[in-house]
């Protein structure tokens, strides 16, 4: 039966799909790469110091500009990476939503970024990691292993959204207690990672950009393939089945791909919350729950999301910034507790 209240299909990612108007299907995404490309102009143009759009134009192009270093060597690369980690954290969020029928399903909230952050952790304490290309391997087996336990713990097939929520609020606590425990001990660590432990773009590098794409390209297009699989799998079991989706492989598919964005983003970035939890409510009540057209404004309205919110940290603390984690927190926190107050299910 089609939902028609809004406040049920903005908590309802396994409702089934509805006739959107025509503008959301053609002239939506273009209007979503719009805010994104004025969001990424931003992005360029503040800092430390306010940069003119001359400014930035010649900074990107022309190497004896004043601004190319700022620019180029510091702002274009974090920026890049903002794009790249946001429709990472966008997407994961929509297909754990999707995959866990959990309105509160985030990267976040559920542990993975928690498991990721841990076994970076371990890698620069244990074992003198300190690159991107090096530690990413340990975020992927962290934030899979994270994603098994809490799926494990909140009862399987059958959990519920509340189960998985308190699941994952636990093997946050103790994921992040052993960061905390790792840092007080290594101070060394403790150095490098205090930024990273928050959230934040601003260690970005041209390399980091570099070893983050290969990676969320792949989560990418695994996550769209799983589009039109996932949508039967919200019918059901048989349904799915019938329809030719083949439940198993779905479910793995998305658990690959989570772990590949998620994992990803968060050995660039940090942890990260809130992100893959407020985009796809947003975008939901623009598009509806069908995946097919819910994930691509997520990956677009996402790092729109993210590089707002790092932008608005360099400002409201100029000269110094408050890192993007921060905001985000801040930001996602009064969201969760509205997204919690109108569903019925959080009295279940």
């Amino acid at each position: 039966m089609p939902v028609t209240d809004s406040a049920r299909v903005e908590t309802r990612p396994d409702a089934p799909a509805r006739a959107r108007p025509r503008a959301v299907r053609v002239t939506g995404p273009f209007a979503a790469a719009l805010f994104l490309l004025a969001v990424l102009v931003l992005s360029l143009a503040f800092g430390a110091k306010q940069l003119s759009p001359s400014e930035v134009w010649h900074g990107l192009t022309d190497p004896h500009a004043p601004a190319y270093t700022v620019v180029r060597q510091i702002r274009l690369p974090r920026t890049l990476l903002g794009l790249l980690a946001g429709a990472a954290l966008g997407l994961a969020g929509g297909l754990m939503q999707a995959l866990t029928r959990n309105p509160l399903a985030d990267p976040g909230l559920l542990g993975i970024n928690a498991g990721a952050a841990s076994a970076v952790v371990s890698a620069i304490s244990f074992f003198g990691i300190t690159s991107f290309t090096g530690y990413v391997w340990f975020a992927f087996a962290g934030a899979g292993a994270v994603s098994v336990v809490v799926w494990a713990v909140g009862g399987g097939r059958g959990a519920t959204p509340v189960r998985l929520a308190l699941a994952g609020t636990a093997v946050n606590a103790v994921m992040y207690a052993y960061v905390n425990a790792v840092q007080l001990l290594d101070t060394d660590s403790l150095d490098r990672m205090r930024f990273w432990t928050v959230g934040s773009l601003a260690s970005a590098r041209p390399s980091t950009v570099t070893g983050i794409l290969p990676f969320v390209a792949a989560g990418t297009v695994l996550a769209l393939l799983l589009a039109r699989p996932l949508n039967a799998l919200a019918l059901g079991e048989e349904s799915a089945n019938a329809l030719g989706a083949r439940p198993a492989r779905t479910r793995a598919g998305a658990i690959v791909a989570v772990t590949l964005l998620c994992g990803a983003a968060t050995a660039a970035c940090g942890p990260i919350v809130f992100v893959g939890l407020m985009v796809p409510h947003v975008v939901r009540v623009l598009t509806g729950p069908d995946l097919r057209l819910l994930l691509p404004y997520c990956a677009l309205l996402a790092p729109t999301t993210l590089l707002g919110a790092d932008v608005l940290g360099r400002v409201l603390a100029r000269p110094s910034e408050v890192q993007v984690g921060i905001v985000t927190a801040v930001l996602g926190g009064p969201f969760f507790l509205h997204v919690v107050r109108r569903g019925r299910w959080a009295r279940a």
